[in-house]
């Protein structure tokens, strides 16, 4: 395996960025989407009393509400439009993608192309808006029974009229971030869902930092261990970066050309790199959306008076068993599937065998694509392994001694992953218009001659 370290670290520097006019614009129409995005967490939710809606976070951000708060860049905990986030339309994609593998309908439609991926694309926001009315009403039945310890309500005036307006705000604002999302991916640098979770990460890690210093100074920890947590926590980014970046570059050998006349033909090799996390960040997100809907749903309507409800939140709960084995499974399922979406060895050993090219060692076709069939699957077992254990150890650290989730695992890998995503597409952009100009240049030259 190769990490690139130095690769990765390298090509990427204010002066190239200032000549490419291009990526310029591309930046900054991120960087203001991003900012519209973190703007609409700070517009409250009409109705709403604040002060009833902190006191209730306050009690339960150690759950799933603290899992659903980082995906929605702190709206949760402030209660305002953006309060679900883009979180429907991820459970929405899963739901899709899933089909594309169940219904032979929906796979034809995969098969189709860009037409085919048009069509799973606006099921999808069908999907979204589907998911996002029903969080939506559950969010505004749940806040009507919510009062503080004082007696005083949640919602000020509470009825038909708040159930669809909350209904129609926070499915409107939900769809409002996946158009952004798209204009991101589209006219922007790097994926516009990723970078909408990982602006609110990273908007709120100081003030998680500050958190997790205050609490040295009160004493509840003591310094030593607070500077080993963050030596752990630059351990674990620069972990992460290594894994993200390893490969298993399989060798790949061209026929023999003939460079020039009179010279002997010289056989080219080049090599086929396989990531060790071919998935990336979409595992966790997906796990972890997919296992906090249920739960959150139970916190916020509160009625968990009942037996089974109040068992099934409390071994639900952040640490414990079944939580734990449900959200490594699902990291590992869905490594395994959405790698399986992204790369298929047999069109990979087609286009091989179609090039006159082969691994050496390995016959042509059927046997090329068994063979990296073999590979990936087993770097995608390492590789959930450790998408696994970044995501679920770090959380014990975090819930012993109570510190803010913005700095657990699963945050800090998406937002080193999708850094790592976003300066490889910045340095792809970088080199077509480095290319770009010694095309022009060549042609220049041509003109003169």
């Amino acid at each position: 395996m190769a990490s690139d370290m130095e690769q990765f670290a390298a090509g990427v520097s204010l002066e190239a960025i200032g000549k490419a006019k291009d990526l310029q614009k591309r930046v900054w129409f991120t960087l203001l989407a991003l900012i519209v995005c973190r703007l609409g967490t700070y517009v409250p939710l009409p109705g709403v009393n604040p002060s009833v809606i902190a006191e209730f976070l306050s009690q339960n951000k150690g759950g799933f509400i603290g899992v659903l708060d980082m995906f929605s860049g702190g709206a949760i905990g402030r209660m305002t439009m953006f309060s679900l986030g883009i979180v429907p339309y991820i459970s929405a994609s899963i739901i899709v993608q899933l089909m594309t593998s169940v219904f032979p309908s929906f796979e034809a439609l995969k098969k189709e192309g860009e037409a085919g991926r048009k069509k799973l694309g606006l099921y999808t926001r069908y999907g979204a808006i589907g998911l996002a009315a029903i969080q939506a009403f559950g969010v505004a039945a749940g806040l009507e029974h919510l009062s503080g310890q004082h007696g005083a309500a949640a919602v000020t005036i509470p009825g038909a009229f708040f159930r669809i307006m909350t209904v129609l705000t926070l499915t409107g604002s939900t769809m409002f971030l996946v158009w952004v999302g798209d204009q991101i991916t589209s006219r922007g640098i790097g994926n516009g869902t990723s970078l909408i979770i990982y602006a609110g990460i990273v908007a709120n890690l100081p003030s998680a930092l500050g958190r997790t210093l205050a609490v040295g100074r009160q004493g509840t920890v003591s310094v030593p261990v607070i500077l080993l947590i963050l030596a752990g926590i630059v351990g674990i980014v620069y972990f992460v970066v290594f894994m993200e970046r390893a490969q298993r570059r399989i060798p790949i050998q061209y026929p023999k050309r003939q460079m020039a006349v009179g010279m002997p033909a010289v056989a080219q090799t080049t090599h086929l790199p396989l990531k060790l996390n071919s998935a990336g960040v979409i595992p966790p997100i997906f796990a972890s959306s997919l296992i906090s809907f249920p739960a959150v749903l139970v916190t916020f309507v509160r009625v968990s008076e009942t037996s089974w409800l109040r068992t099934f939140t409390r071994l639900f709960e952040r640490t414990q068993p079944l939580y734990i084995l449900c959200f490594v499974g699902l990291v590992i399922f869905f490594a395994y599937f959405y790698t399986a979406l992204m790369f298929n060895p047999q069109e990979t050993a087609d286009n091989l065998r179609k090039s006159g090219s082969y691994i050496p060692g390995i016959r042509p076709g059927q046997q090329t694509a068994e063979y990296i069939d073999y590979m990936l699957t087993r770097l995608t077992t390492v590789g959930s392994i450790y998408l696994a254990a970044v995501c679920v150890i770090p959380e014990f650290v975090v819930v012993r001694f109570s510190l803010p989730f913005f700095i657990g695992g699963t945050s800090i890998l998406i937002v080193v992953s999708v850094t790592i995503d976003t300066i490889s597409q910045i340095q792809s952009h970088l080199m077509a218009h480095q290319y770009e100009g010694l095309i022009r240049k060549a042609r220049a030259q041509g003109r003169l001659s």
